[in-house]
């Protein structure tokens, strides 16, 4: 059953109606309070249409399921009405909220922490963090743009040049590559940076600069477990908050995004960065639930500085899109669900043996089981490193070439030769008549093979192969025979027109359809 989220102004809900029938296909039945998704569009009717049952209230819900889904932690009052052995889905944040652990042991309730999910491979479906991380990165720009007073994209007019907007993400993580992505979508010019350098590839392949740091000794990786960024090294930061003010008079919008969490916020984006930006720049905030990565930010509300810069700080983005948050949400819950309902039976085991139920639960029996042990994750033999090949000076890589053509060069005479000789052969005993369809014959097959052998194995498809060029030239000697007067050479003929038919038209479909796949419906 999901609950009406008692936090003020949220939008979301733990279950939708389309979330609902998956959980009803696990053998399970779903309950709603009454208005738990209006304001995240989903009304009474559609839940009831889904099949699911409306409760008029908070207390009629928990009396009545025995797994309760919310959004936010949930209050007081929420734990005291649960029951002994009833099992709590909803994000917890543990390491903040110690009095609420305490009050979920005591009660003997089974809390599992949504934002404990272990950030596994086989757990990315249940990740609600990340999910919640690309919902306020995508709504980050979009407020940006919305206050924003020019355009994104770049413009050649009659009335003149409109540059492009430039876009600084500070942090590419989840939320942050969203924010990237959505950027580059709405034609700015986007810089990124990011202590880990591993992720310079994604913000690069995602059309934007990734911003680099000039070290004369190598840079430690700022790369931890879990895929968060570990704190920085003094120097580093140094080095970091100088590029940063470097560039703030160039950047029209900054959204920062680091956040770690359990932690408070860094700051990231001083006072005298702020004073640097040119009047109508925008910073989003991500991190001020945390303190904020801005110096200036005020938690839950937008303002501009004296020098007209708009700062946000919301801490809502998610909520900001109730529907769409409340559907990847409502996902995330019920792949959870499934996991905790193996065998699709409606019956819950609760297998502590698992490492993401067993990561995710905080609270179980009285018994407070976080922090989790560390997952269990299978080691990978490490590749004994490949040696590099040796360079090649001028003068040895200009022998390596002539020793391969005067190579290729033997190797086509030698078959030339052999293929004279066997020609010869065979028209010592063959009448002339069958010499000259052979010979023809020999050189279709000899330039078949070049022009398809030369082509780069990259550029192959079902229509450029070996296999076609053999099945046509089949085609074309049994379309020339099947005419002939012996019913044995006709019946061969047709069934080599059929079979090499198949290949040849089967090429041609599988072809179009591969092409297909590079057009936009």
């Amino acid at each position: 059953g999901a609950l009406k989220e008692s936090f003020e102004g949220e939008a979301r809900v733990a279950i939708t109606p389309s979330s609902a029938g998956h959980l009803m296909k696990l053998g399970h039945e779903v309950f709603v309070e009454s208005g738990a998704g209006a304001r995240a569009g989903f009304s009474d009717d559609s839940y009831r249409a889904a099949g699911v049952t409306v409760l008029p209230s908070a207390a009629d819900l928990i009396r009545s399921v025995d797994v309760v889904a919310k959004v936010r932690q949930p209050s007081k009052g929420e734990i005291g009405q649960m029951q002994e052995g009833q099992t709590l889905i909803s994000f917890f944040y543990p390491a903040q909220n110690a009095e609420m652990l305490n009050l979920a042991k005591e009660q003997g309730i089974t809390a599992i922490a949504m934002d404990m999910v272990p950030r596994i491979s086989r757990a990315q479906k249940m990740d609600a963090l990340s999910s919640m991380a690309n919902i306020a990165g995508y709504r980050a720009v979009i407020e940006a743009a919305n206050n924003f007073g020019r355009f994104f994209t770049g413009q050649v007019t009659a009335a003149g040049k409109v540059p492009p907007a430039k876009v600084l993400v500070v942090g590419a993580g989840v939320a942050g590559l969203a924010a990237i992505g959505t950027a580059v979508s709405l034609g700015a010019q986007v810089y990124a940076f990011d202590v880990r350098p591993e992720v310079a590839e994604q913000i690069e392949s995602m059309g934007a600069e990734f911003v680099f740091l000039d070290f004369e000794e190598q840079a430690q990786d700022g790369a931890t477990t879990g895929g968060y960024a570990a704190p920085s090294s003094p120097e580093f930061r140094e080095k970091q908050l100088a590029k940063f003010r470097e560039l703030a008079p160039q950047m029209d919008v900054v959204i920062t995004t680091a956040l770690i969490p359990g932690r408070d916020a860094p700051k990231l984006w001083t006072r005298d960065m702020v004073e640097a930006m040119k009047p109508g720049s925008v910073i989003v905030d991500l991190a001020a639930e945390r303190g904020g990565n801005c110096e200036l930010t005020i938690p839950d509300e937008r303002h501009v500085t004296e020098n007209g810069v708009t700062i946000i700080g919301y801490t809502d983005f998610p909520s900001r899109m109730g529907a769409q948050a409340s559907e990847l949400y409502g996902n995330n819950v019920r792949h959870f669900v499934a996991d905790l309902t193996p065998k699709k039976d409606g019956v819950i085991l609760h297998n502590m043996e698992d490492d993401v139920i067993r990561g995710a639960t905080v609270t179980r029996d009285h018994d407070v089981t976080w922090p989790p042990p560390p997952p269990k994750i299978a080691a990978i033999a490490a590749q004994k490193p490949k040696e590099k090949p040796k360079a090649l000076t001028v003068e040895e890589r200009r022998a390596a070439e002539v020793a391969a053509f005067q190579a290729e060069t033997k190797s086509q005479i030698t078959l030339l030769g052999v293929g004279a000789i066997v020609l010869l052969l065979i028209g010592a005993v063959a009448p002339a008549s069958f010499m000259a369809h052979f010979i023809v014959f020999v050189l279709a097959c000899f330039v078949g093979f070049r022009v398809i052998w030369n082509v780069a194995h990259s550029l192959h498809t079902p229509l450029m192969a070996i296999t076609n060029a053999i099945s046509s030239i089949i085609i074309l000697g049994a379309l020339m025979q099947i005419g002939s007067g012996s019913w044995w050479i006709v019946l061969l003929g047709a069934l080599a027109v059929l079979m090499a038919g198949i290949n040849i038209f089967g090429g041609f479909m599988v072809t179009r359809r591969m092409l297909a796949m590079f057009q936009k419906s």
